[in-house]
This record gives C-alpha cells, structure tokens and sequence, in this order.
C-alpha cells in the first residue's frame, strides 16, 4: 500500500463522512474535513467553509491541518487528495434550484481548485440517483439491468441532475489535467444501527425499495472503498458504483427483477443475489472485498 496522505474531505459530518473518515484515520491518514459544522471524531481536524465559495476553497486547500504543521517552518504542506462529498444530499430539502446550485458550482469549485492547485487525486460523490428511478415522477423503469457504469443516465430531477452535471464537470477537469478523478456513485447508504431499524420493514414491503434498485451500500465498507481509490493511481477519469454485493433484500435477483421490473432487459446472466446495482466494476479494478454484508446483522 501506499504511503499516509494527507486528504481534505469536503462534507465529513454527512451521513456517509462521518464513517468513512473513521476508516481513512485508521488506515493512518491525516483528514482534514472541509464541512459548514465539525465533525466530532479524535483525529480528524475541521476547517468550518462553504464549497460554494471558490476562494474559501482555494484558501482551505492552501491551509495548514492544525498547530502542528506549523512547527517545522517549511510552510503549508501540500495534500495529496481531495474527496469530495459535501452537498445537499437529497432532493426536498431546500427547492430543486438551490439542491442544484449548490451540489453543481459546489463541486465545481473544489474540483477546479484541486486541479489549478496540483492535487492530483480527486475523488467526487455521484449517486445511485443518476440512473433515474429514484426520484423520479412516477414509476420508472431502466432500459436495462443490472445497473453498470456504462449506463446512459437520464434523472429528470434536480439531485439526480446535479450528479450527472458533477461526473461531466469531473471529467472535463480531468481531460485538462490528466489528473486521476473518480466519481463514485454511492448506493443507499446504511449506517451500522440501521440495520435492525430499517431491513425488517423492507423486506415486509419490498416494493418501497424499487426506486433504490434494492440497493445500499454500508458506510464503513464506502470507507473501504475511498481508500482503495486513494490507492489506486493512473485510472484517469472513472466512474465507479459504490454498493455492496447483493441487494438489500431477502429474495433472490431474478425474482426481484421479474416482479418489480417486468419487461426490462437482463443483460448477463446474474448470480442469485447479485445486486442489481452492479458492483462487479469495483470488485474487479479496485479489488473491493465488502465486509458488511446486511446477513450479518439481520435475521430473515
């Protein structure tokens, strides 16, 4: 493995921030977490800035970690990677204009400052909502399953959107730089305590999971995820599904997508809980082994 880097982490408080930053503390690197309020974890140091605001961006990729960094007399360090997931995380939260406003020139800004600063490890949140069933008006339906990076994604709502728009941004900022950014297109992200709460009334309605393609993703393996893409160096410009191996749900895939997705294209033959929401990208170039399986935490 590679050396400990040092890695500003925008929107550490989130619901995904909070454990993947854990991770990437134990796994020894030094975290500073870019977020509107702090998040309280030893180790991590907060710098309280808004991403919508390219200098104060600038400024924090440009700002010492803490008191420490002082000491030697060489200056600011430099950082080594960027991770991006501050945003607005859904949409009915604030209105569609300002969820867009907010998670487009948001992620513009970090990434531009990133590249014009030399970082050459950019890591961006993207979502599961790209696909465009999730939140979309009515019932939709992919053009076809599994759901893989390959996917032309059509949201038609305003946090969907905003993802596409930040993968477009990504990728253009990497054709310019050459730098390595990874858009990660997280799954429905569980928290350890959720299991018990929310799984077993799941599987009792299983057609309230159909908008999330029954995925999720557990939030300390999405910490194991980051980290290998910190690893992993010269993959240039790259989408990748962040979900665990199998869907969320006590029933097997075939019947999951006869049931609640008649009509839709099977691509490749599929094992028998393989998540819908394909993983196998992750699992093959970044060498992703979850260790969270939701069988372990839920009966049924």
């Amino acid at each position: 493995m590679g050396r400990n880097k040092r890695v500003l982490f925008t929107g550490g408080a989130g619901k995904a921030g909070r454990h993947v930053i854990p991770w990437l503390l134990d796994r020894g690197h030094r975290i500073v977490n870019v977020d509107l309020k702090p998040l309280d974890h030893s180790g991590v140091d907060n710098l309280r800035a808004d991403i919508t605001d390219s200098g104060q961006m600038f400024n924090a990729m440009t700002s010492y970690a803490g008191f420490d960094e002082m000491e030697p007399g060489t200056g600011v360090p430099r950082f080594d990677a960027v991770v991006h997931f501050a945003a607005i995380p859904r949409i009915l939260i604030e209105p569609d204009n300002e969820t867009f406003r907010v998670n487009t020139i948001g992620t513009y800004n970090v990434i531009e400052a990133a590249v014009k600063l030399g970082i050459r490890k950019i890591i961006i949140a993207s979502s599961e909502t790209t696909y465009g069933i999730c939140f979309a008006d009515g019932r939709a339906d992919p053009a076809s399953l599994p759901l893989d990076e390959d996917y032309d994604v059509d949201p038609m709502d305003s946090y969907g959107l905003s993802k596409v728009v930040n993968e477009r941004t990504a990728r253009a900022f990497q054709k310019r730089s050459g730098f390595d950014i990874y858009a990660l297109r997280i799954g429905n992200v569980i928290e350890p305590h959720e299991y018990a709460t929310l799984f077993p009334r799941w599987f009792e309605q299983p057609e309230t999971r159909r908008r999330n393609a029954f995925c999720y993703i557990d939030a300390r393996d999405l910490g194991q995820i980051v980290d290998l893409c910190l690893e992993k160096d010269g993959l240039g410009y790259q989408v990748f599904n962040a979900g665990n191996d199998t869907n969320g749900m006590n029933r097997p895939t075939a019947e999951l997508a006869a049931r609640y997705f008649p009509g839709v294209p099977v691509t490749r033959s599929m094992d028998e809980n393989e998540a819908l929401f394909s993983n196998r990208k992750i699992r093959q170039v970044l060498g992703f082994a979850e260790q969270h399986d939701w069988r372990r935490y839920v009966a049924g």
